[in-house]
Order: structure tokens, then sequence, then C-alpha cells
């Protein structure tokens, strides 16, 4: 088996090794923008206008503004009140659990991300649908008033959408977060939005918190917090926002100042994912509008990579699992690659 661990090119459209080109279906860069030159260019004035970083504290009596003002683009552009911004997902992940820790119990769903684990796995398996119901009478018949909601925004691996709608039938006596993790989602399945449709809890008392890493579809080295004013005040007061060092400014320059990019480059993925589903994509499993097509054929990524194509593959959820081969579609896809791959695709599925 060809080893394509050890790389020194980025993981665009296609990825060179050992002399032969392979079109690439893998990562997260939904939008292609790592190797969008236009969205480069952006990055390289920020550069020029701020330098390569900026390692102090939020809280330093010496502040350059962009931190500011991007965080107030990302509320207005994503619909949400308020929003901070950290160096990584991770991080920013991890302050929200640990400051939303003291407010209620954690309650986890069914294969949340580790990174919004606060200290060991949770270890919550089962059906969403019917952990959604259970935590809901869990909530209601408890002598506890007060409760966060942890969950990822959809399952990225099936892939498949969540349905948040049973929440509503939370007692309205009973304080209730919801933090969303939408990584994988957010500008990518909706534009210029978060995946899920959060106006469904307008008229209740449940508080949202939505939290993400924009390195992956936005292609920006930061994580984010989106909520409400009063919470992201109580975020900011976390040593984790105080004592680290922020984002890179000249990436927070690129995703202020890229909004036509992005529009284009979301239009394009869009298309993509609508032709490939029409495609091959029958065969796989998927949902609209997200560019994530998995299957269990354990066979596939072999056949693909012979015929010079590299998806991603891994044994998933555990490591004694079977291989889940992923698809990704992205904006750098031109037609003729999304036809190849899905013919192929979908001669070896028939074999099988």
């Amino acid at each position: 088996m060809k080893d394509f661990t050890n790389l020194h090119q980025p993981t665009g459209r296609v990825i060179t090794e050992s002399g032969q080109d392979y079109l690439f279906f893998g990562g997260t860069a939904y939008l292609g923008l790592l190797v969008n030159e236009d969205y480069i260019d952006l990055y390289k004035q920020g550069l020029s206008i701020y330098g390569l970083n900026n390692g102090t504290s939020r809280n330093n009596n010496i502040q350059l503004g962009i931190f500011n003002q991007a965080e107030e683009v990302a509320a207005m552009r994503f619909g949400f009140e308020d929003a901070v911004m950290l160096s990584s997902g991770y991080l920013a992940t991890q302050l929200a659990v640990k400051s939303l820790f003291s407010f209620g119990e954690l309650l986890y769903a069914p294969h949340t991300h580790p990174a919004l684990w606060y200290g060991t796995n949770p270890n919550v398996i089962g059906e969403m649908h019917v952990w959604m119901e259970n935590i809901v009478k869990k909530i209601n018949h408890s002598d506890e008033d007060t409760f966060v909601i942890v969950s990822n925004a959809l399952d990225n691996m099936g892939p498949a959408y969540y349905d948040f709608s049973p929440l509503l039938q939370v007692d309205p006596r009973k304080k209730v977060i919801l933090l969303i993790d939408d990584s994988h989602e957010i500008g990518v399945v909706r534009q210029n939005n978060v995946s899920i449709d959060l106006s469904i809890f307008d008229q209740s008392t449940i508080e949202v918190v939505v939290v993400a890493s924009l390195a992956k579809g936005l292609g920006t080295d930061a994580g984010i917090i989106l909520s409400s004013t009063k919470r992201i005040t109580q975020f900011r007061k976390s040593p984790f926002y105080t004592g680290a060092s922020p984002a890179s400014p000249a990436s927070l320059y690129a995703f202020i100042h890229s909004q036509e990019i992005y529009l284009a480059a979301f239009e394009k993925l869009q298309n993509n994912i609508q032709l490939f589903a029409s495609l091959g994509g029958k065969s796989l499993n998927h949902i609209h509008h997200f560019p994530v097509f998995s299957s269990e054929e354990p066979e596939l990524y072999q056949k693909l990579v012979q015929s010079g194509f590299l998806i991603s593959s891994f044994p998933y959820p555990l490591e004694t699992d079977p291989l889940l081969n992923r698809i990704v579609v992205t904006s750098l896809h031109v037609d003729d690659d999304l036809k190849k791959i899905a013919g192929i695709i979908s001669a070896e599925i028939v074999k099988s």
C-alpha cells in the first residue's frame, strides 16, 4: 500500500507522489480556499499590514484592531449578537465547555467530537433521535433546573442530519444551554450561516451557543464561539481567552475581505455536490448540501488509488471497526473529475 502520510505540498485538487498525480477527494477544505490564489493574495496583504502573528494576550493594553473587527463581522455574518475568536477550534470549544460546566450538568449526545469533552470520553452511544427523546424526559423529570446539552451539529461521518426540534418539548421552567459544534458545516451547508436553522428556538427558553473551527471550509486558522452578548462577555473572562495568543491577524484579514471569493466557492461547491449526487453519489451515503459521501465497501479505497484517486479511508468509530471511506467533494473539482470517480465507484460497488 502506498504511503501518503509524509507529503510536502498543499492538499488541493491534485496530489503528486512518486511522480504520479492523484485527484484528491478527501480532507476538510470543502471550499478549496487553501489553494485559492485570490484568497492567498488577501492573506499576503494581511501579512504586509500586520506581520506574521501577534503573540500577546487579548487583554493586553496594546491591541490590534483586526481582532474586534473580525468578531463583529463574524457575528453579523452568521446571525448572532456577538462572537469571540481564538487561535483554534479546539481552544474555542474547550473554553466554552469549561466555562459552561459551572452552569449545569453536561449532557453529551452520541458520538460528540473529542474537542467537546470535559476531560474523559463521555462514552455515549446509540441513535441520536432516541437519545434526544430520552434526554428531554430526563430534564423534565429531574430535580435539577440547569443543563448544558453538548452535541455535534450533524454526523459528518455517516453523514446524517440531526433533528433538534424534540428539545422544544423541554419544560420552559428549566434553564438549558444547547452547545453545538458546527466545525465541518459552518458556511458550507448554508451560505454565510451555521448549518442548523436555529430559528426554531426563537420562542423557546433554550439558549444556543455555537462553536466551530474556521480552518476547514472557511480556510481561516481560528476558532469561534457565537452566542448572545451576555454569554460572550462571560467567555471573555476565561483564562483560555485572556491567557492565550490570538489567531493570526493576517488570517482574520483574509476572512473579513474574502466575501466575493467565498460566495463563488460556495456556489461552485453546491453545484459539484448536486452533480456528484446525481452520478456516483446514488450508490453512496450522503445528505443534501453536505460535501461528504461515504461507503463501507472495504476494497473501494485501493481500487480508487489504482485508478488515480485519493479518498479518506479509516476505521470508524473504533480502530477495530470496518473501514469507512469518505469521498469529499470540493469547489476545486471540475465536472470531469466528478464523472470519472463516479463511474469507477458505481462499477466497483456493482461488482461487489
